[in-house]
């Protein structure tokens, strides 16, 4: 769907204005199905101090101008990765990121800097920066994530020098926020590529030597859909919240294949 043109006008005169603040912005992609045929842009001029997350300014947006404005949201510390989103036009979690960080020179005018909001790509918008996050998570759960034991199950824990964990660490800290695989351009072309946080969440557990499922996860990457789809143009690196080498994790899955070796 294309954006329409932003020919909105909200009062915001309600939300609280703390000592020390600036007026901000913010530009939001709005889209209610039930209303519009198209997303749409929509303004609003926001007081916030430097030291704010955008989450912050979309609280009050919603809390005091607009209760329909819809957003994933949850521990608001960049745990969860619910509210992955497009800020100036970047995957990143809103909880995460300050007003300062986004502040640029202001134009000839005295206007401040527009920051804009967008849902993540290549997954269905339900309403506002509301995504449909199934397909992600289908893909998530079709590489299994998780420990693929045989045999009797163990009478004591199973035991992990610090060097075979070192080499699975990075993929460990996957918080399933989606900004990688809604960053990659060729997800956004072809819905069913695994995309590369299941690629992740495969390689944390393919080079676990605690984990007898390898082969397994290895079979359905080689799928046409698979690892082979990527073109490592690191933008699933670049996005990622969690610093993970997202792009080296799968090069190193590739060449698990290539070379069957783990």
């Amino acid at each position: 769907m294309t954006a329409v043109a932003d020919n909105s006008v909200h009062d915001t005169s309600q939300i609280p204005a703390p000592e020390g603040s600036i007026t901000i912005t913010v530009r939001i992609l709005r889209f209610n199905p039930e209303l519009d045929t198209e997303p749409h842009w929509e303004s609003y001029d926001v007081p916030a101090l430097p030291t704010d997350r955008v989450l912050n300014l979309l609280f009050n947006i919603k809390n005091y101008v607009d209760g329909t404005l819809a957003f994933r949201r949850s521990c608001a510390h960049g745990i969860c990765g619910s509210d992955a989103m497009q800020i100036n036009g970047i995957n990143r979690l809103a909880c995460k990121v300050l007003v300062k960080d986004l502040l640029g020179k202001k134009d000839s005018a005295g206007k401040p800097a527009v920051v804009t909001i967008a849902p993540i790509k290549g997954l269905p918008t339900m309403k506002d920066l509301y995504v449909d996050m199934e397909p992600f998570f289908e893909a998530y759960r079709a590489v299994k994530p998780y420990l693929i034991a045989y045999g009797n199950e163990p009478t004591r824990e199973r035991v992990q020098s610090p060097a075979d964990r070192e080499r699975f660490d990075d993929t460990t800290k996957c918080i399933l926020c989606a900004a990688c695989t809604s960053s990659c351009p060729v997800y956004w072309a072809d819905g069913s590529y695994f995309g590369p946080a299941a690629i992740v969440n495969a390689h944390r557990f393919i080079f676990d030597s605690r984990d007898e499922g390898a082969e397994e996860r290895l079979d359905i990457l080689n799928d046409a859909e698979g690892v082979w789809r990527c073109r490592t143009t690191f933008n699933c690196t670049d996005a990622c919240p969690r610093g993970i080498q997202v792009t080296k994790a799968i090069q190193e899955v590739k060449r698990a294949l290539l070379f069957k070796r783990v």
